[in-house]
């Protein structure tokens, strides 16, 4: 039964269970305990499974390891430790399991201490990092002198239970600690590592207890059938501590200028960087995350300028970047510098979300959207990392439609309401490595082997035919494949129904080829006459579709095609571009936060509908949403631009989550222009918007253009005149059509080749050698034209899932349908003669490169500029605000 604690243990109470040692320790180190050492040491040493819920510096993660030191501890005092593991910590971050290492040696030395001192004779516990860092020497080591505390991460984990004479040393561990849950389980990482944690159950002796660390995440129950998996069809026991309300919480929303369409973007810029710098001088330590990594490096780069050009109390050396694409030494160094506390700002996009120790962060500043209450939550969260100290945040706001969900996303934080956290449905790649796993080991039978499967959570509902599909693609059954090179890396009985290794080099490619994070490449970009232009991440080549335009070298090109790490390109010469350069970096708007904005758009417009005094609305803004009187005036002035706008043209079809409305312009080309305003979140309008275009583009017999953004897509149609794709859109057809509408893109290309990896279909590495990228890729589009000839083929399949799923959002997208077969959500289709003020951003989106800002700023001022003729000026807008 999955249940919430209710009991607080008094302090008393707790250290009349632990160790003596462990409560002279504790004492001479701190005051008291924590909310979450009160709710869960007694649990913990109880044995129960635990998940425990709550914000940075609240003790976490010594809950989970003090009771457990003090039953090791009693052990040792009695001689009785054995040369085996007790207990395995997991990490998702080679640089957190360090730090875990680090922080151990602090109440084990102080322990030791304080025994030596009282004559008491103890054997060593000791602890030790096993990663794909650590040396052959270390691991034979750890062989003979065994740690009780092993850390890992879940792929070292994965190979550790089948190394052959290690795994014996995890026959009788007693305790798993996986940390920082809430970034594992929802990807493949945490799907690799629940079925790692089953099949370590089941070589165990007995069950072992279970307790997962995470920060703030919704919903708790899921998160908690995912840590402990499942018996007999249902969850195991597992006890939640959720202690998220105990620290306090400041966050402001702030805007540089008072206008954010009309004001001079250099000046909005320098604004910006004024009070970023003020912020910075008037705190300890400053983290600034931004959402992109070019992001990062700019803001670093301006804020080391002004140090450069004014005599300040701050130098250049104490303000640096960190990011994912900086070296593991350029990373170190800066996270030692912080902890140190010689850094006075430190700039990330997503790199220190994670519970890495990087010392004292009195304030977070997020520029731009995080996309997400929780994220949001977990990234002001990195501040105050005391107890008694409030965690604070500032959110610095450049964009309109930014400012709208920054504004309701702190309102919903201090309301509590979270997003709900996505776990992805029995990913078919991530089994296939596993089965190999499970075949070196021994013989299965296919019964045994699904009773075991369905006990991680993510594969709860595995159908006995989608592992029998997995067991005959693994077995060599597809006889297309060997001319490929693809071969049976296990034999499979059908008949009898049991399976087990094939080859004497399973067990190498087993461990060679391990592992969920597809290795990724630059792009060489060519134009049409062999020409180099540049180069693009494959993350971002994967995204585009023939005839998208995008900036590289400051240049516009038009994708043609692409062939392994090679991509084809042509000028498109004065042509807008379709496709931001950081579009693959960019975090979507949750579907949870996205219908709360379309809430707070029906609130604003039924108080400008209702007349309400400007003054009531702008104090209702601040006060709900805790912004400055610059975000509060321009949230209030672009919707009552939008609401007079609309009501000029007689419409009475605000778009909201509950309405979709389509607006239909002609461009400067003469191309119809479609807009739907789809407020659902990109992932969802990533489903809806290349249905839809495959719907238009079948019916009239031509490529369509699309941009995409987190508030709605537009089609960009050569001709004048196409039907309205949503019509055709139901909840039945949506994947066929969406299928189709992938199946020869980029990203299905690029996808596959990241699934048949996982499955071990395409190796990374044979018998130690390195395959190139490249050539992975030229092996994956053969392979896929073969797999499309073979019904059901699960690698096939789990591409298709992978997208339409966890890089899109089907599913949510056919809660939007079926909500507009319902009659929940009206449509209302209508002919403009600009776009409206929503829709700005969504024509506008790929004019969003930092090269472009100025075209952008004056694109806008020109769409205002019509907007203002048409409504008059009793919008906010005035004439002197023009420039």
């Amino acid at each position: 039964m999955i249940s919430f604690a209710e009991k607080k243990y008094t302090k008393e109470e707790v250290f009349k269970r632990l160790n003596p040692l462990v409560k002279e320790w504790f004492n001479s180190t701190f005051e008291n305990l924590t909310p979450s050492q009160s709710y869960g040491l007694i649990p913990i040493f109880e044995e129960k499974n635990v998940l425990i819920s709550s914000p940075t510096g609240t003790g976490k993660t010594l809950t989970g390891f003090l009771s457990i030191i003090s039953k090791l501890l009693t052990l040792s005092e009695k001689g009785e430790l054995e040369n085996r593991v007790y207990c395995i910590y997991i990490s998702p971050l080679r640089a957190l399991s360090n730090d875990i290492y680090r922080n151990l040696e602090t109440p084990l030395r102080g322990i030791v201490e304080i025994a030596e001192r009282k004559g008491v004779k103890l054997q060593e516990i000791r602890h030790a990092v096993r990663t794909g860092d650590t040396s052959q020497y270390e691991r034979q080591k750890m062989l003979r002198k065994t740690p009780h505390i092993l850390i890992t991460t879940p792929e070292s984990l994965s190979i550790i239970i089948n190394a052959k004479r290690f795994r014996e040393k995890l026959k009788n561990v007693k305790w798993v600690i996986v940390d920082e849950i809430h970034s594992l389980c929802e990807n493949k990482r945490g799907t690799h590592l629940a079925l790692t944690l089953e099949r370590l159950q089941n070589w165990c002796n007995k069950k072992f207890v279970r307790i997962g660390l995470s920060a703030t995440i919704h919903p708790l129950k899921e998160i908690a059938e995912f840590l402990v998996g499942y018996e007999n069809g249902k969850p195991r026991d597992c006890l939640i501590i959720d202690v998220n309300y105990i620290k306090q919480k400041e966050i402001r929303v702030f805007t540089p200028v008072k206008d954010l369409v009309f004001e001079d973007p250099e000046k909005t810029t320098e604004k910006m960087y004024e009070k970023i710098m003020e912020l910075v001088k008037r705190h300890r330590t400053t983290l600034i995350f931004t959402n992109t990594r070019s992001g990062t490096e700019r803001v670093v780069f301006h804020l080391k300028k002004m140090l450069k050009d004014q005599i300040e109390e701050i130098t250049e050396e104490e303000v640096a970047a960190h990011h994912g694409s900086l070296s593991r030494y350029v990373r170190f160094d800066t996270e030692k510098k912080l902890k140190e506390g010689r850094l006075r700002a430190i700039v990330s996009s997503t790199s220190l979300e994670l519970g890495i120790d990087i010392g004292y962060i009195d304030l977070v500043i997020q520029i731009g959207s995080p996309k997400s209450v929780t994220r949001c939550l977990q990234r002001i969260g990195r501040s105050g990392h005391a107890l008694h100290e409030k965690t604070k945040g500032i959110m610095i706001c450049m964009d309109l439609d930014d400012l709208v969900e920054v504004a309701v996303m702190v309102k919903e934080a201090y309301a509590n309401h979270l997003d709900k956290t996505m776990i992805p449905e029995k990913p078919l790649d991530v089994l296939a490595q596993h089965i190999l796993g499970m075949a070196i080991n021994k013989k299965w039978t296919v019964e045994e082997a699904l009773k075991l499967i369905r006990q991680s959570y993510p594969y709860r509902n595995l159908a006995m035919e989608e592992l029998v599909q997995v067991l005959k693609y693994l077995s060599g059954g597809h006889t297309d494949f060997e001319d490929r090179k693809v071969y049976g890396k296990i034999w499979f009985d059908e008949e009898e129904g049991v399976f087990g290794r094939r080859g004497k080099f399973a067990r190498v490619i087993y461990s060679l080829n391990i592992g969920v994070i597809p290795d990724e490449v630059m792009i060489k970009v060519y134009d049409e006459n062999g020409k180099y232009v540049g180069n693009i991440e494959e993350e971002f080549l994967q995204r585009l579709i023939k005839g998208d335009r995008f900036i590289l070298g400051g240049k516009v090109y038009e994708f043609m095609s692409a062939r392994g790490a090679r991509a084809k390109v042509k000028p498109a010469f004065s042509s807008k571009p379709t496709v931001p350069s950081w579009f693959s970096e960019q975090l979507p708007l949750s579907f949870d936060l996205a219908l709360k904005i379309g809430e707070f758009r029906e609130k604003m417009f039924s108080f400008i509908k209702e007349k309400k005094e400007k003054a009531e609305i702008i104090r209702y803004i601040m006060e709900n949403c805790r912004t400055d009187e610059n975000s509060a005036e321009s949230i209030h002035r672009y919707f009552e631009t939008q609401y007079l706008f609309l009501k000029s043209l007689k419409v009475n079809c605000l778009p909201t989550h509950r309405n979709i409305l389509i607006e239909e312009f002609t461009d400067e080309k003469g191309r119809k222009n479609m807009v739907f305003h789809t407020l659902y979140g990109r992932r969802v309008n990533e489903a809806l918007s290349r249905a839809c275009a495959y719907l238009v583009g079948e019916k009239i017999r031509r490529n369509i253009g699309l941009t995409v953004t987190d508030n709605g897509f537009s089609l960009i149609i050569p001709g004048k005149n196409a039907p309205n794709p949503l019509e055709q859109l139901t909840p039945k057809n949506i994947r066929e059509i969406l299928g189709k509408a992938i199946r020869k893109t980029e990203l299905m290309k690029r996808k596959f080749r990241h699934c048949a990896v996982r499955s071990l279909m395409i190796l990374r590495n044979y018998k130690g050698h390195e395959i190139r990228v490249s050539r992975q890729q030229i092996n994956a589009n053969t392979l896929l034209r073969i797999s499309e000839e073979i019904p059901g083929f699960p690698v096939l399949k789990e591409t298709y899932r992978e997208i339409m799923e966890d890089d899109m959002d089907v599913k949510n997208a056919v809660r939007v349908l079926e909500k507009i077969r319902k009659g929940e959500i009206k449509i209302a289709r209508i002919e403009t003669p600009v776009p409206s003020p929503f829709a700005h951003n969504i024509v506008l989106v790929g004019l969003s490169d930092v090269v472009l800002m100025e075209d952008r700023k004056e694109a806008l001022k020109r769409l205002y500029g019509e907007i203002i003729k048409k409504i008059g000026v009793k919008t906010m807008y005035k004439p002197t605000e023009q420039g």
